[in-house]
């Protein structure tokens, strides 16, 4: 059944594509995303909500379920089935299909029927993610790294690397020069997005001090 979100937010619509977050009064600001191309619909770390086929029939027909973030189970199952399709892992993922009570199929690089790239971003025993990338239309989705909501951004940052990956931000973003920037936390980034990414992974470090300050006001209010 899909999880009683009457109030969810629509975010990111770009090019036939739309995100959305299922609670936007959650500090965790849970995005998902559903990309469309052509008439194919990739549902990426899906939270459910009450009207969300319909909106995705908008698209086209869903091609599949896809989970970036070990973490990120969410509701890829319950919405997989539902459409008769297979939730994609990355190939290197461990320990996640077990838990999906769905169809499961792992990705090497290319996602099927699209110009999508999926690319190892973590490979750890306490932190599997990956990335989607299509470098022709620029748009890059990473489901944890990064992100937009508060708690990822110290001071004037427009997106922010993780907290717990301060202290080792994701270098392996460093290379890549995206117009568009969609994460699983927040809404997504659409203009000068490239600009923002490198600046969160050269300050990450040294504005960390700054985001344990912010973080402690925000869960600590005076």
């Amino acid at each position: 059944m899909p999880t009683d979100a009457p109030d969810w937010r629509e975010i990111d619509s770009f090019e036939g594509s739309f995100g959305w977050i299922a609670h936007p009064d959650e500090t965790m600001q849970r995005a998902s995303h559903a990309i469309a191309v052509d008439e194919n619909v990739w549902v990426v770390d899906p939270v459910d909500v009450s009207g969300l086929d319909e909106r995705l029939a908008d698209l086209g027909t869903v091609r599949g379920v896809l989970c970036l973030l070990d973490r990120h189970k969410r509701d890829c199952a319950t919405v997989a089935n539902r459409h008769d399709v297979p939730v994609f892992l990355p190939h290197f993922f461990e320990g996640v299909a077990a838990d999906l009570d769905a169809t499961v199929e792992r990705v090497r690089h290319d996602l099927p029927d699209s110009d999508f790239a999926v690319h190892g971003l973590y490979d750890t025993r306490f932190w599997q993610e990956a990335i989607i990338y299509d470098r022709d239309r620029g748009v890059l989705l990473v489901p944890e790294a990064v992100g937009t909501t508060a708690y990822f951004r110290a001071g004037t940052e427009r997106l922010g690397v993780h907290p717990l990956l301060r202290m080792t931000p994701p270098s392996k973003l460093r290379r890549l020069d995206p117009e568009r920037i969609l994460v699983g936390h927040g809404a997504g980034l659409h203009d000068d997005a490239a600009a923002a990414l490198h600046s969160a992974i050269a300050g990450s470090r040294v504005r960390t001090p700054r985001l344990v300050a912010e973080t402690v006001c925000l869960l600590f209010p005076v």
